[in-house]
């Protein structure tokens, strides 16, 4: 649970950060922008706190392969968390670093956010974060004023407060874990990987929604990879077992390895290839899953939209199969020489 309904901006600033490929500069602030305008501020946790209101809470932590206290961003989050330390020198130091990471060809310059915040609730413990924050893309808008007995439009171009485009908010909660944050990114795939691999270094946070998250991504790519056609495994059977796939993880509180491959997969070759294609997947993508974890309904919530079963016939048909897939028959007509689907059902709305 993520509430930030009463959270408050304590301090902002804002440096610009370019592109060092592009001979782009950096340009730090020297002091804290005056928070003196409710408006203002209003406004500013709008942009910031929204997109993470909406988000499920799918947490990280700061990572390192040796020694977490070489993660840079996880040292300067922790004197930024210490009482007495200056504010103004660690947020340079904060984008400095973002600025050391931004040589990609792809990554844009923009404005650099890092706000301090009181009064997080995050899983039932009040908290304060590190926001950070960066805004690249810019849109034009309309000004329309009174000018005398006429109305005037002028344009300019800002920034829209409804669409964040990179940032993250790190909780003062499980330091020694490498804190927990949550984070959000717009942008596409390889900027993606440049925000939460180089810049911020982090790995999703093993909790029960990042296994509830894991295990079901599993079983959506064993159906879509294994237990195909290719393997003659009828297209019933993988809808049908993605199907159960759902219904296990919909009605259950708990995930138990060994019952949801008897209930689930039931056939001992099927239950056979899963656990070598499961071994497998967690070498490939170091993405473990264990035997046993209380089922995240958020997870299963969000991962439910990932299990919708379309099937694509040529470029003239797509099917979509929201439930029972022996409800659908395959067959051959031989005098036109082509396959066919079936559809049973009650009535027609």
């Amino acid at each position: 649970m993520l509430d930030l309904s009463d959270a408050t901006i304590n301090k902002i600033i804002v440096h610009k950060i370019g592109n060092p490929s592009r001979d782009e500069q950096l340009e730090c602030s020297k002091t804290a922008f005056p928070l003196n305008d409710m408006g203002l501020e209003k406004v500013l946790s709008r942009y910031f706190l929204a997109p993470f209101h909406k988000k499920v809470p799918g947490f990280y932590n700061f990572r390192h392969d040796t020694d977490l206290d070489l993660n840079e961003m996880y040292h300067y989050a922790g004197k930024m968390f210490t009482p007495g330390e200056n504010f103004e020198i660690q947020s340079v130091n904060i984008a400095k670093h973002l600025f050391d990471k931004s040589h990609h060809p792809k990554v844009k310059s923009g404005e650099l956010y890092i706000v301090l915040i009181n009064n997080c609730m995050v899983e039932d413990e009040l908290t304060d974060a590190l926001g950070i924050f960066k805004s690249e893309n810019k849109d034009t808008f309309l000004k329309v004023y009174a000018g005398g007995s006429d109305c005037n439009i002028e344009y300019q171009d800002g920034i829209n407060i409804n669409k964040l485009d990179k940032g993250c908010l790190i909780f003062n909660t499980e330091k020694s874990e490498g804190y927990k944050m949550v984070i959000v990114d717009k942008t596409n795939a390889e900027e993606s990987q440049f925000w939460k691999d180089q810049f911020l270094k982090v790995a999703p946070r093993d909790d029960d929604f990042y296994q509830t998250k894991t295990a079901m991504n599993l079983c959506k790519t064993f159906c879509n990879t294994v237990l195909t056609e290719d393997n003659d495994v009828s297209r019933n059977k993988q809808l049908e077992v993605k199907d159960k796939v759902v219904q296990y993880f919909s009605e259950n509180t708990e995930y138990v390895a060994e019952t949801f491959e008897q209930e689930v997969l039931e056939q001992p070759e099927v239950i056979d290839a899963y656990r070598e294609y499961r071994q497998t997947f967690a070498e490939q993508n170091n993405m473990l899953t264990k035997d046993t974890f209380d089922i995240a309904e958020p997870a299963v919530k969000k991962e439910k939209k990932n299990f919708k079963s379309v099937i694509k016939l040529d470029k003239n048909f797509h099917v979509y199969v929201h439930g029972n897939p022996n409800m659908l028959e395959k067959g051959f007509d031989d005098t036109r020489g082509k396959f066919f689907y079936k559809l049973y059902f009650d009535e027609e709305e």
